[in-house]
């Protein structure tokens, strides 16, 4: 990548082991050209998201906290245009001095869900991530519809999902369970099963974590996203804790999020339990892992087929023949009427506030309005 006037080739080298794109990577001409316009400034990632800052960092080992801009606090700021964990920022102050922070990058790819609670919200789990692991215990943990709405979030951002099913070695049903996740593979997901303690079998995993790699972890409390996550490191540096056997469900041990530099080279996003996933509105259902469904109902002799009754229907037919699971199907009709519903409650934040807006004044932006679309 060519260097720019505030950067040589070890800074570069630095930045690169905590997920700076290389050339011509996504993410690279954008950041130069916000770069050029902040020479005095050095980038750095977002490795902890806090309620009044941020812990940032330009090299592995190396963190600093910067101060959240004002108008970040501001109540009415969405909350999803703040910095998450994975974001890059550009920073001015030397070491003695307040880290400032003058621009955020913009990112190239997101997860984002809804945030709990009856107003919309977005939620951004993490920015400029490669890669996520949807995590999921082969004991009461096992979900696959939780696992389905995991793919609908993660669809159509860019990100290659992985469904990681630990507990491998506490089951003999781990091959019934791949059998159940048939259908996800096949919209190409990779599906493994793995002993998250056991480095061989987490070994499975290493395609996706290879240098400059951005891996987050999702999936419930209990899931093993810790334990993964210290098996990688080579170290017990995550605090794990163990599950109810009542129902599986284990303690939110991991209390916020936080990027991790791995000895692979890759980095590592490990993320709290998440009881709610709600929709944003923006999904494809067909990008979701739902493309197999959305083509039978292309095939329904009428076009608003609601696959109950009607003649003609593909769906129908598919799910008779065995060749479309039934409770795969009621599950995307659920999650259907969700994303429309947040999309209406979208559509209705975005009119009010094209209606509220005051001619000729600025309204709040980023730094520099250097974020870009979502």
């Amino acid at each position: 990548m060519p260097e720019t006037p505030s950067r040589n080739v070890s800074d570069i080298t630095l930045l690169r082991a905590i997920g700076w794109p290389y050339e011509g990577e996504p993410g690279d001409t954008a950041w130069q050209a916000a770069m050029a316009a902040h020479p005095q400034a050095r980038p750095a990632r977002v490795i902890e998201q806090h309620r009044s800052g941020y812990v940032v960092a330009d090299a592995p080992g190396v963190a600093v906290k910067a101060e959240s801009l004002p108008e970040w606090q501001r109540p009415r700021f969405p909350a999803h245009e703040r910095p998450a964990v994975g974001d890059w920022l550009l920073l001015e102050g030397g070491a003695s001095k307040r880290q400032r922070i003058v621009a955020v990058l913009p990112r190239h790819t997101e997860i984002k869900r809804g945030a709990a609670g009856e107003h919309y919200h977005q939620q951004v789990i993490a920015a400029n991530i490669d890669t996520v692991f949807i995590v999921c215990g082969l004991d009461a943990d096992f979900n696959p519809r939780r696992i389905e709405r995991y793919l609908l979030l993660v669809g159509g951002g860019g990100v290659q999902p992985v469904v990681v099913l630990t507990k491998a070695d506490r089951t003999d049903y781990a091959g019934d369970a791949v059998e159940v996740l048939a259908d996800i593979a096949a919209q190409g997901v990779p599906v493994f099963t793995v002993n998250a303690k056991d480095p061989a079998s987490v070994a499975q995993l290493s395609p996706w974590l290879l240098p400059g790699r951005t891996v987050v972890l999702v999936g419930s409390s209990g899931a093993g996203k810790s334990t993964l996550t210290n098996t990688l490191l080579g170290d017990e540096r995550m605090k794990t804790g163990e599950v109810r056997e009542s129902d599986s469900r284990g303690r939110h041990t991991t209390t916020f999020r936080a990027l991790i530099p791995l000895p692979s080279g890759a980095c590592m996003i490990d993320t709290p339990g998440m009881r709610e996933l709600k929709p944003t509105g923006e999904e494809d259902l067909a990008e979701g892992g739902f493309a197999d469904i959305e083509a039978w109902a292309a095939k329904c002799r009428f076009r608003d087929c609601s696959h109950q009754r009607e003649p003609g229907c593909a769906v129908r037919a598919a799910i008779e023949c065995g060749e479309l699971d039934e409770g795969r199907f009621l599950n995307y009709l659920k999650l259907r009427d969700e994303v429309a519903a947040a999309a209406g409650k979208l559509a209705g934040r975005l009119a009010d506030k094209a209606n509220t807006r005051v001619p000729g004044k600025a309204s709040n932006k980023r730094p520099d309005d250097k974020y870009g679309k979502h």
